[in-house]
């Protein structure tokens, strides 16, 4: 009996993106000896994305959905694609057609040679913006410094994990939800594959820049504890800084070169003030994550869904 690959798609408001896909990634896995499943997790979307998957399940029966409650996040739904897909390996991809189907035999040549992981860095792309491509760059720096962790420039949620790698995600404590850090947490025989991304076939990117600032918050606070260290460091320099200023203070009060006027004073207070604020944000940052995890909410709810398999929804 074959193999089963399946290919999980987080999709929100991609209803002209849908059919394409579909037709491309079943044209990929025709001369392949695998059978194929396609499982769209439908983030919460307000167009007919929903309706256009359902009228292309009556005649192609490799296709699936969940549907969220509400959008929760592409990572959220990711992590539902993992949970519920059923596959010898699971490919993950994006909705928009920027990660090309036709990768997906060197993704399958990977695994058959022995890998558990294979996931995907995307080449710099000369149609994305300089101040995008700059501001990702150093998004991935950041990350690789403050972490315990070192993820390559430009790697996507385009990529395969085997099944034992599956179950082991579905394990882990359900408030991680910046799966590139887990994946490289996880260990294992890991490969990449560079590629260079293609243009988004309809639409625009549902990626705006406070998406990206969170989830680049989400992956630092998640894989390391340096930010308070960064944290304690500051304030114990510029402790220090401030008893050098002592011996001036002395000077001029003793020798009658005090200077009259609020502008010194003002100035140090919202300095240190706005010092005050970033540590107690970096803190704010890290018991904000305890605080969400001892409610033991789910990190997504499945409306419905045209899996066999029953749906637990407290994930």
């Amino acid at each position: 009996m074959s193999q089963k690959v399946s290919v999980i798609i987080p999709i929100f408001n991609e209803q002209d993106n849908i059919s394409a896909l579909i037709a491309a990634i079943n044209k990929v896995f025709e001369p392949l000896s695998y059978q194929h499943e396609i499982i769209f997790i439908d983030d919460g979307s307000k167009d007919a994305t929903l309706s256009v998957i359902k009228a292309i399940m009556q005649y192609d029966k490799a296709v699936q959905y969940l549907s969220f409650s509400r959008n929760f996040g592409h990572q959220s739904a990711l992590k539902a694609g993992i949970d519920k897909a059923q596959g010898d390996c699971i490919i993950s991809m994006d909705g928009d057609m920027q990660h090309p189907p036709e990768l997906i035999p060197a993704l399958l040549k990977k695994w058959e040679e022995g890998f558990d992981i294979v996931y995907t860095i995307r080449k710099d792309d000369n149609n994305i913006s300089y101040s995008k491509r700059k501001t990702s760059n150093l998004f991935y720096s950041i990350l690789s410094y403050l972490s315990d962790i070192e993820i390559e420039k430009g790697t996507a949620d385009f990529r395969l994990i085997n099944k034992q790698v599956a179950e082991i995600i579905r394990e882990l404590d359900k408030s991680e939800q910046f799966l590139r850090g887990i994946i490289k947490w996880v260990g294992f025989n890991q490969a990449s594959i560079e590629y260079e991304p293609a243009e988004r076939f309809r639409g625009k990117s549902k990626y705006t820049p406070k998406k990206m600032i969170r989830l680049a918050l989400e992956g630092i606070t998640s894989f390391s504890i340096k930010p308070l260290y960064f944290a304690t460091y500051i304030g114990i320099g510029f402790s220090v800084l401030s008893l050098l200023y002592l011996p001036y203070a002395l000077y001029s009060y003793y020798f009658g070169h005090a200077i009259s006027g609020w502008t010194s004073v003002i100035v140090t207070i919202a300095f240190f003030g706005g010092l005050q604020l970033m540590i107690l944000g970096i803190l704010g940052l890290y018991l904000g994550k305890l605080f969400m995890v001892s409610k033991r909410r789910p990190s997504y709810i499945v409306k419905e869904t045209s899996l066999q398999k029953e749906i637990n929804n407290q994930n």
